[in-house]
């Protein structure tokens, strides 16, 4: 006798005259009896999929069985400092999840910037079987992969929630894994910083004559922006950063945001504070993965690790967007420092050039024009309801919070 069957029939000596004469009443008594079983452990969960054969369809998604005893010990590398606040912090956090979903299964020990590997080496590292998993921003990696950099931030381009549509409801990640899996790399979204500020400058920017020789730490497609204008972007690790601007060895700095900013100490050693990052108006978050050990995985945990890094990437947006909004207020109490909007003739211009920057990308390389062609397809369609939603209601129905200092 079929097991299910059997345990039907002793926990309801009416269930088959039911289902014989009453199909709809019928299907109600399996369900409940069913989840009474399951409830007082008569049924383990895991056979009940077997016999139901959900298993196959697991299987099917290109891990080994659903679930299997073997226990897994990773270790993830990141771009972040030690105990950087919300970005390795979402690191640890992830960490535990996937140790909480897994049962135990699946350990990832963290280990942040410079700790196992130097910051701006974690791509290689993954790739390479020093870790198993990291964490940055695909625009770390613009020497390797140029196109790399529309996953994370296009200047003047799309803001966190048409990103995180793009690749999670457009085709934005199957071109991102397209391109990832030629270093044997699965990439996944795991955070935003939503908008960022234009950065910290010691010196006023009122035209585009004064980013003539400005040497800046800014990554990404707005770095080669910012040398059009005739500065010079300069690529430093986050903990370099303070030391860089004290020493002059950088005459500015972009980094993420007011909560980041203050705690990094900039307001001590910049006197401007300019606004908005027109170079990234919302940055996305990578976590990748050394694609033959994901695909080693049984199925259940690929999706362990797939839904950690979905909460992750919601995680750290909405924990940005809170303690921006904090510690804008430390900052407007900071007295010597002045919060200034970049010029309207100083964005057009750079405008102007990212668009030289991005066709210029797309041009070089035949997989970068595809990626940009999608993300500019789907950009448009996403301003014009954006333009008739958001807009309208920021500048005709929502009031400013504060004013400009």
């Amino acid at each position: 006798m079929n097991p299910l069957r059997g345990f039907l029939l002793s926990q309801n000596s009416d269930f088959w005259q039911a289902r014989r004469h009453k199909p709809e009443r019928s299907m109600k008594i399996s369900r409940k009896t069913f989840f009474k079983g399951l409830a007082f452990g008569t049924l383990a969960l895991p056979g009940v999929l077997r016999m139901l054969g959900w298993h196959s369809e697991a299987q099917q998604s290109g891990g080994p069985a659903v679930i299997n005893g073997q226990r897994y010990q990773w270790k993830m590398v990141t771009t972040w400092p030690p105990n950087f606040p919300i970005l390795q912090e979402g690191c640890e956090l992830f960490a535990r999840w996937v140790h909480q979903m897994s049962g135990g299964r699946l350990e990832i020990q963290v280990f942040a910037g410079g700790e196992l590997v130097p910051p701006l080496e974690t791509f290689d590292a993954v790739r390479n079987g020093v870790a198993e998993m990291g964490s940055g921003a695909a625009y770390y990696w613009a020497g390797k992969i140029p196109a790399a950099q529309f996953f994370a931030s296009v200047p003047f381009g799309m803001n966190a929630q048409q990103l995180n549509s793009w690749l999670l409801a457009g085709e934005g990640l199957k071109l991102w894994r397209e391109l990832y899996a030629r270093y044997n790399l699965v990439p996944f979204p795991a955070g935003n910083t939503g908008v960022q500020m234009g950065g910290w400058f010691n010196r006023q920017i009122n035209n585009l004559h004064d980013l003539k020789g400005l040497k800046m730490r800014i990554p990404g497609l707005g770095g080669k922006v910012l040398e059009k204008a005739g500065g010079s972007p300069v690529l430093l690790a986050g903990s370099e950063l303070y030391t860089g601007l004290e020493r002059g060895v950088i005459d500015a700095t972009e980094w993420i945001g007011p909560f980041h900013d203050y705690k990094m100490g900039f307001h001590q050693i910049a006197r401007y504070y300019y606004t908005p990052g027109w170079h990234e108006p919302g940055t996305t978050l990578e976590l990748i993965v050394a694609k033959d050990k994901f695909d080693a995985l049984p199925a259940d945990l690929q999706a362990t690790v797939e839904t950690a890094a979905i909460r992750m990437n919601e995680w750290t947006l909405a924990a940005m967007e809170a303690a921006n909004a904090e510690y804008l207020e430390k900052i407007r109490q900071v007295r010597r420092l002045e919060i200034r909007p970049f010029p309207d003739e100083v964005l057009d211009q750079l405008r102007a050039y990212t668009q030289e920057v991005v066709e210029e990308l797309a041009d070089s390389d035949p997989f970068a024009r595809r990626v940009y062609d999608s993300y500019t397809a789907f950009r448009q369609k996403a301003t014009a309801w954006a333009d008739l939603s958001e807009r309208q209601y920021y500048e005709r129905l929502s009031k400013p919070a504060g004013r400009m200092q």
